[in-house]
């Protein structure tokens, strides 16, 4: 029998492998430094200019171009064209490592030259003259020899205000470790010390002279590199205007170290595993825990629990009192549901070299183009015998611990036609090899929260399909969603189906005691459900402090208030949160229905709860810091948190001190220094 003929895509499939297979070599050769720099070096641009090829022969097939029917036929080009495409962002990693330290690197070389010929071409033009330009190319593509091209000398003061900055003064001379394409180069100064300096501060050589620092002199051929417009207005100013901007430049976010640490570090943790076949296809970096961690607090419920200011900023937007009962006025939004996470199927498992610490699921409001609320997370539980389903909400004794509960709702006032729940699925690892910890999505879902006429979903279980990639990227495919062939019967189908990686969850009703609660919160807020009425009575505290003890609603004076100023960092961790409602939990079971009813006794007993349990916890040296997804620092904070609620027993106040108040001034305790911000609440710098 005659073998098959194999189709085009087919035999790029095969090509694909084997550079992937040779990447996989060069990485463990590069690690282990198998071989001379320059030998690497070489392997690597071959290897590169293979996969170029490659991809230029794969992005001009067409499906026409195949001798049989072949199924799923753009998911598999696609998932080629993403290998190959990951492999070569790799591969140009490499050469700026293994690119000798005192010049560019071969990516930052490319658009220099084309700039460099363009202006070269410009001047000859105006000036008439040939060799002067010729001259100036010849210059430009001498490679230096002299070992001195490490040393720069640094033309004004940069003080570093950024995590991995390196702050020098004028005069001071530093030797060039890397130089990257973004203008921030790694130097170490005389001291031993290292970190990364814009180079429009750096001149070349060991001295600087007064002439150094005249215009001419600071246009030398490192700061010609660029070859933008944006460097001809800087060479056009004064030196003191120059050093504003480039300091303007620096204390900016999106100048900083993070840029660095992600094209040196965040890389090597995604696209040499891609690389290596460590993690499966459609895995990307997560983009909301990103948001998470460089967007400070904007993305962080503690962000958005606080009030909003009017635009008049005089009074508030979403915060009002009742004038006959003093309560918080419920406020209705556009959208406000609940929902439950049931499980995950069919998602992808990383490979050898891995250790997972998190499964998890990102949750926010989103329109298709940005997030609109805080980003809320749930970790999944699994069985080790069936790794790609993911469960929530584990049967435990006592109270379910918040960031396993997938009771979940969310408040948005958006009038977007396309708002929804993002969920992106994502893990947190650790490369057993080098120690690195990185964060990765496993893919994503979205649930639109109303159909074609406008009305919102009615109370089912929608069972969503999981793409791959990041939110907004298209028709990525998961490792699980690919095929050998095209189902032709409906059995095969049906089979092909139960394959496919999919999120389950359900659109539920509330109570209608928990539905008055989810009214009196923020317009916006996304957040566990067992956690409503905590943060229903925080809403009211802020209410009679805000609006009923200020003198005027002019005065912004900071106010004393430890639990205003306290409760949102719990929002932050959620293992005090926990412990918070577990003590609440206890002390509301033990009221009488009067008391209940009685809602000054409330505040007055969650007053004292909260002072007695969280506060003394806030500030005991014994806490570690909370970290995410590390497994020692959290057992290890669960045994002091469980061990200090069981010495701070909630009484009824003793001498007019509150109840556990003696543990505050018992000598087994060590607590942190104290500080001013642990009483007073600032309007002005928490207000949205």
């Amino acid at each position: 029998m005659a073998p098959k003929r194999r189709g085009p895509l087919q035999l790029i499939q095969k090509d694909a492998e084997a550079i992937a297979k040779k990447v996989s070599v060069l990485v463990k050769d590069v690690q282990n430094k198998r071989g001379s720099a320059s030998d690497l070096l070489q392997r690597c641009q071959d290897v590169k200019i293979n996969a170029e090829k490659t991809l230029k022969a794969l992005n001009a097939l067409a499906k026409a171009d195949e001798p049989a029917p072949v199924g799923n036929y753009e998911q598999r080009k696609q998932e080629q064209v993403t290998k190959l495409q990951d492999a070569l962002k790799y591969l140009d990693t490499v050469v700026l490592e293994l690119s000798p330290p005192g010049q560019s690197s071969a990516t930052d070389d490319i658009p220099s030259e084309d700039s460099e010929k363009e202006d070269d071409e410009t001047d000859n033009s105006s000036r008439g003259s040939v060799e002067d330009n010729d001259a100036v190319e010849d210059e430009d593509v001498t490679p230096p020899s002299q070992p001195d091209l490490r040393t720069y000398s640094v033309l004004s003061d940069f003080k570093g205000e950024q995590e991995g900055d390196l702050a020098v003064k004028k005069g001071e001379v530093l030797k060039i470790i890397r130089k990257t394409t973004d203008g921030w180069w790694l130097a170490q100064n005389a001291g031993g010390k290292t970190g990364v300096v814009p180079k429009t501060f750096l001149k070349f050589g060991s001295g600087v002279s007064e002439e150094d620092e005249t215009e001419e002199d600071y246009d030398d051929d490192d700061d010609a590199d660029d070859g933008s417009d944006e460097m001809e207005e800087i060479n056009e100013k004064s030196d003191s205007e120059k050093y504003e901007d480039a300091e303007n430049k620096e204390s900016s976010p999106k100048s900083n170290w993070s840029t660095v640490r992600k094209a040196l570090t965040e890389i090597d943790a995604t696209d040499v595993l891609a690389a290596m076949g460590a993690i499966p296809s459609g895995f990307r970096p997560s983009t909301l825990n990103k948001l998470l961690t460089e967007e400070g607090i904007r993305y962080k419920v503690s962000h958005h629990i606080q009030p909003e200011l009017c635009q008049s900023q005089l009074s508030f937007k979403d915060l009002f009192l009742e004038p006959d009962t003093g309560r918080v006025r419920p406020r209705h939004v556009r959208v406000s549901v609940c929902f439950t996470l049931w499980s995950c199927k069919q998602i992808p498992t990383p490979g050898v070299g891995v250790q997972v610490l998190s499964r998890h699921i990102h949750l926010c409001a989103f329109d298709g183009t940005k997030v609109l609320s805080n980003i809320h997370t749930v970790r999944a539980t699994y069985n080790s015998k069936n790794s790609k389903t993911w469960s929530f909400s584990p049967r435990v004794t006592g109270v379910l611990p918040t960031l396993l509960d997938g009771d979940c709702f969310l408040r948005c006032n958006s009038s977007s036609t396309d708002l929804g729940i993002l969920f992106e699925l994502g893990i947190s690892f650790i490369r057993n090899s080098t120690g690195e910890r990185g964060d990765l999505s496993c893919g994503w879902a979205f649930l639109k929260l109303t159909d074609d006429s406008g009305d919102l979903l009615p109370n089912r279980t929608f069972e969503l399909p999981v793409y791959g990639g990041t939110p907004y990227e298209k028709d990525v495919a998961m490792e699980a969603s690919l095929t050998k062939g095209s189902p032709t019967s409906v059995f095969q189908q049906m089979l092909q189906s139960r394959r496919q990686p999919k999120l389950i969850i359900k659109l539920r009703s509330a109570d209608s005691r928990t539905r008055t609660q989810l009214s009196l919160l923020p317009d916006t807020l996304l957040h566990c459900l067992s956690c409503v009425q905590l943060l229903a009575l925080h809403r009211q505290l802020l209410a009679d402090a805000l609006l009923m003890d200020r003198p005027t609603m002019q005065t912004a004076d900071l106010m004393c208030c430890p639990i205003l100023a306290t409760f949102p960092s719990l929002l932050d961790q959620l293992d005090l949160l926990d412990a918070l409602r577990s003590a609440w939990t206890d002390v509301e079971s033990s009221m009488s229905r009067a008391q209940k009813r009685d809602f000054f006794h409330v505040k007055q007993e969650f007053h004292r709860v909260y002072m007695s349990s969280v506060y003394f916890l806030l500030h005991t040296a014994e806490l570690p810091s909370y970290r995410w997804a590390d497994p020692p620092t959290e057992e290890q904070r669960a045994r002091v948190i469980f061990t200090a609620l069981d010495s701070l027993k909630l009484k009824p106040p003793n001498n007019g001190l509150l109840g556990g108040a003696e543990v505050y001034l018992s000598s087994d305790h060590q607590h942190l220094a104290f500080d001013v911000s642990e009483l007073t609440f600032d309007l002005l710098s928490v207000a949205k």
